[in-house]
């Protein structure tokens, strides 16, 4: 219909030659419709073919990928040899500031009421120094009978010496018989003898009364007073002073038995008492032999010069030096574990995956030495372990700046 439509419209084209200029017009313009048809069907078909081709572009395109996905894709890992470097490392651990020698001081003597204290805690003591006063008046007035006793003692004795003398003098005569010469002289040393029991008893009583005195065993620093004036305190009983000997202090520092292992008398170690903001340098001077089975621990001793702010029952970290290694050394995303222990993977010559057992040490900023298990030379998966399975290959490519491994 549309081509007889056509016709006809030519044939009233032919036909008007003699028609007038209104209907001239009316055709040009059915003319000028048609062309504008006629260009839009060019245009849409043109753009048909272009996404025909586009699409059939684009399904060429994805095929490869499907392709591959079915077949053995080779997934690329990032790799690194680590080599072996110079590793200082530290021990981080807290513990209790204590006295290293802490001397608790009591009564040695009979006791009795304390009628003078002479320290504070704080204070700093000499040894021999009085600490305290133990009233002695019932004592004293024994010292001094024993003295009167000695008195008495000593004139039996000179009596006894005299009446010898006197009887030497007439034996030669025949006034005395050499029988009571004996007997005098047996009588002269009996008081000689009983002058030194006298003497002896007499020094017995005064080392007894300066026993009533509470002394410094040494010189050292009061840590605490246990006793008031008035108290009435006995041998046997509490302690009344605790001094730490020379004002030296300790850390008893908690360390884990994997790294108590390592350390060592004489290792440095920097003390930091909570709250004080001061650091303090101290020597380890005595490791403990035995581990706490219930928190697999053992004791660190830190020896530390005395200072204010180092008070013993307080609080404090420590940063203890564990000495160098030489071992690699890789950054924690490489090392993996379980229930067997640590590991890395590698990858060998053939680039297939291999699990590596290792054995961990010291912990820095810059990663952690590996002291078992690994010489350094060795491709070690950084972070795509968890991706990859014992045994796959794969497409190693070094870490710094993205350079293939494969092949060396």
């Amino acid at each position: 219909m549309g081509l007889m439509r056509g016709m006809n419209y030519e044939a009233k084209v032919a036909d008007l030659s003699g028609a007038p200029e209104v209907l001239i017009g009316e055709v040009e313009v059915e003319r000028g419709r048609q062309k504008r048809r006629r260009l839009l069907i060019a245009a849409a078909i043109i753009l048909a073919l272009v996404a025909a081709g586009a699409l059939l572009y684009s399904s060429g395109g994805e095929e490869q990928p499907f392709q591959a996905a079915e077949g053995d894709q080779i997934p690329t890992v990032s790799v690194v040899a680590p080599g072996r470097a110079t590793v200082q490392g530290t021990i981080s651990a807290t513990g209790t500031l204590a006295a290293r020698y802490e001397m608790p001081v009591g009564v040695v003597g009979e006791g009795g009421r304390v009628v003078a204290i002479n320290v504070e805690p704080g204070d700093w003591v000499r040894a021999g120094q009085v600490l305290a006063v133990i009233d002695r008046s019932v004592q004293t007035q024994q010292a001094e009978s024993a003295a009167a006793s000695i008195e008495v003692a000593r004139a039996d004795a000179e009596l006894a010496q005299a009446n010898l003398d006197r009887a030497l003098q007439l034996v030669d005569r025949g006034f005395i018989s050499k029988a009571d010469v004996d007997r005098l002289t047996a009588t002269r040393d009996a008081a000689r003898a009983r002058v030194r029991v006298a003497e002896a008893q007499y020094r017995e009583l005064l080392a007894r009364n300066a026993r009533l005195n509470i002394v410094a065993p040494a010189a050292g620093l009061v840590l605490d007073r246990n006793v008031e004036i008035g108290q009435v305190v006995g041998a046997g009983g509490t302690a009344l002073f605790t001094i730490a000997r020379g004002g030296e202090m300790e850390l008893l520092a908690d360390v884990n038995e994997d790294d108590l292992a390592v350390l060592s008398v004489g290792a440095t170690a920097e003390v930091t008492p909570v709250g004080s903001g001061k650091t303090f340098i101290g020597r380890i001077w005595q490791i403990s032999p035995i581990i706490d089975p219930q928190d697999r621990q053992g004791i660190a001793r830190i020896a530390l010069p005395y200072d204010p702010a180092i008070r013993p029952g307080g609080f404090a970290s420590a940063a203890i030096a564990r000495g160098a290694i030489v071992a690699p050394r890789l950054p924690e995303s490489a090392i993996q574990s379980d229930e067997k222990g640590s590991y890395v993977l590698i990858v060998d010559r053939d680039n297939r995956v291999v699990r590596r057992n290792v054995r961990t040490g010291i912990v820095t900023d810059e990663g952690i030495a590996i002291v078992a298990g690994l010489d350094g030379s060795e491709r070690v998966i950084l972070r795509a372990g968890g991706f990859v399975n014992e045994g796959d290959k794969v497409n190693p490519v070094v870490d710094n700046g993205g350079r293939q491994a494969s092949g060396r």
